[in-house]
């Protein structure tokens, strides 16, 4: 090899070292852009928790107060609408459809993943179908079941039952996340004399942790903000949830109380901050594996 053709060498892989640098500089620049697009929202709320309410509509707006009132959040908290009742009711109705659609989703989903059928795949597409339909189109007919013939009106149960029943999404997510895994397993297992849920227990279940995480994030976040079921549902303010709180705590103190009701949505928003800190990586990984990156 001559010298001139080393120096071309050198020079194509500088040269292909380069770009590779550029590109990843605008990649990172272009992340951190949307980034901040994204959080800029999240800093002005916690900016405003934090201010005096004379600040709150000062001109031009300042992205940090002067003065920092921790004192906002225990007055918020404390104000006459009973927030502790509310994140109480929250939280049951949150474990409650979290729990349920692990188990519901996992045994569906293993169900259509790994026992045979003769119409399996065409349940599995009606199953599918049901996600086209918005929740606006099966809200009246959910109501007139819940509300008129099961006389659940005002109740928890319309709100927690029907996650027990299955989870389109859910069950797709999981189902996807089985099919990664090699049948391989499972004609071993009963080889050695294992049953079908002894299989679905101890041998699926742990290699399908990520995806359940997954779906329990998808779970928790949903039914922590969901507003528009509890808005339906429930009549008296002692079964409230955190979303109707804030909403009723808008309606009554909001012309003069922004600081107040800035610091009790940061309060609400808190545990899933720290659900996505905590669990990031396994919510990626469960994503990532089971077939729906984007």
């Amino acid at each position: 090899m001559t010298a001139a053709t080393t120096s071309k060498k050198l020079d194509w892989r500088a040269s292909r070292h380069a770009r590779h640098v550029v590109s990843q500089v605008f990649v990172y620049a272009l992340l951190l852009a949307g980034s901040f697009v994204f959080i800029t929202p999240l800093i002005w709320m916690f900016s405003t928790s934090l201010r005096p309410e004379w600040e709150v509509y000062t001109y031009p707006p300042k992205l940090f107060p002067n003065y920092w009132f921790w004192e906002n959040y225990p007055e918020g908290w404390s104000s006459l609408i009973p927030f502790s009742t509310f994140l109480k009711n929250t939280l049951t109705i949150t474990l409650f459809n979290v729990t349920g659609n692990l188990i519901s989703c996992s045994l569906s989903a293993f169900g259509f993943a790994r026992l045979h059928s003769r119409y399996r795949n065409v349940l599995f597409m009606l199953l599918l179908s049901t996600m086209m339909l918005p929740y606006e189109v099966t809200m009246i007919p959910q109501y007139v079941v819940f509300a008129k013939y099961l006389k659940w009106g005002n109740d928890f149960k319309p709100l927690i039952l029907p996650a027990w029943f299955g989870w389109p999404f859910g069950i797709f997510l999981l189902r996807q996340f089985f099919m990664t895994i090699p049948f391989e397993l499972d004609d071993a297992a009963r080889i050695d004399g294992a049953s079908t849920f002894r299989i679905f227990t101890q041998i699926m279940l742990p290699l399908v942790k990520p995806a359940m995480a997954t779906v329990a994030i998808f779970a928790f976040v949903g039914n922590w903000n969901n507003f528009m079921a509890p808005l339906i549902y429930l009549n008296s303010m002692s079964k409230f949830t955190m979303a109707l709180g804030l909403r009723l705590f808008q309606g009554q103190h909001a012309t003069h109380n922004q600081h107040l009701l800035m610091a009790v949505s940061m309060v609400n928003i808190t545990p899933i901050l720290l659900l996505f800190f905590f669990a990031q990586k396994t919510f990626i990984r469960g994503v990532a594996l089971t077939g729906i990156k984007g």
